[in-house]
């Protein structure tokens, strides 16, 4: 253990999969619907304790830390693989950048000149918040499948032996609770994809296309109930300059530090998430063509 403190993460880990478990296995007595409206903040807790644990918490031995937080309760996205993206993600001056980054949500602008209409008003529909909680699960679930297809077409075989452990985890689990749980592995899934879906709140306002790097994340300066959800990623200027620094430590540093973030992210920042939804609930945030010229294309070498 690093400290003490990384404590903190163990506990909350340890509540998380504890309120899972009575959730998906207990609790008969609590109609399905509230058993599926409780699992969902449930499940995205464990998504962003996923976030947590890939950076290198709470132990230092990776392995570790990835066994413990691999169940693949969240069922949409096998952890390796969201462990591999996302630390390509990290690599600050690709993001956003709809080739090299793995987790934009932009395309190359003659891309989408090409697009049919129908699939163009779902992607706008999805750059509106209320959008890309309700569609952006399912969007963002296909065209990952789409990429991991194409990688494994290419010969990627670590890819399919993920994927197949993850079907396998995640028959499992539904038939777990199938058999020992009340709850119908269907309603399950509703949690699952809504529990994708409140995390999209924090991935949807955290990234803007322009031209610096270091002002493509986004501070929001919010201490309520979704902070702690997303364990203070709404600092995300913060957690981008310093990926392995503890969520326990990213407000005060924040605080600490606020005129050098603010001035470094170009002011990007939005004083809570309600204020994020009052804008952008039902307006798309920023058109889905990336503005900036691609480094590479597709086909192109890299």
């Amino acid at each position: 253990m690093r400290n003490d403190a990384e404590w903190r993460t163990l506990l909350l880990a340890g509540v998380c999969y504890a309120v899972w478990l009575l959730l998906a296995f207990g609790w008969a007595d609590l109609p399905d619907i509230l058993r599926v409206l409780l699992l969902i903040p449930v499940i995205t807790l464990h998504s962003s304790l996923q976030h947590e644990f890939l950076h290198g918490h709470p132990f230092r031995n990776q392995k570790l830390n990835d066994l413990l937080i691999s169940p693949p309760i969240g069922v949409l996205v096998p952890y390796l693989r969201f462990k591999s993206c996302h630390l390509t993600h990290h690599i600050n001056e690709n993001i956003t950048d709809p080739y090299d980054d793995p987790e934009s949500y932009y395309l190359d602008r003659d891309i989408w000149a090409a697009i049919p209409p129908l699939l163009k008003g779902l992607l706008i529909a999805n750059n509106t918040l209320v959008g890309r909680i309700t569609i952006g699960p399912a969007l963002a679930t296909i065209g990952f499948l789409r990429s991991e297809f194409a990688r494994a077409k290419a010969g990627d075989t670590i890819i399919l032996k993920v994927w197949l452990r993850h079907f396998l985890a995640v028959a499992l689990l539904f038939w777990l609770i199938g058999i020992f749980g009340s709850l119908h592995p269907a309603a399950y899934f509703v949690a699952a994809y809504f529990g994708m879906g409140l995390l999209m709140v924090r991935s949807f306002i955290e990234h803007q296309a322009v031209e610096k790097a270091n002002q493509r994340s986004v501070i929001i300066e919010t201490r309520g109930p979704l902070s702690l959800l997303f364990l203070n990623n709404n600092f995300h200027s913060v957690h981008h300059a310093y990926p392995s620094l503890a969520w326990y430590r990213i407000p005060a540093f924040f605080r600490e530090n606020r005129a050098r973030f603010l001035r470094m992210n170009g002011g990007y920042r939005y004083q809570s998430y309600w204020e994020v939804f009052r804008r952008f609930g039902f307006r798309p945030k920023e058109p889905v063509a990336w503005p900036i010229e691609p480094r590479k294309r597709r086909g192109d070498g890299a």
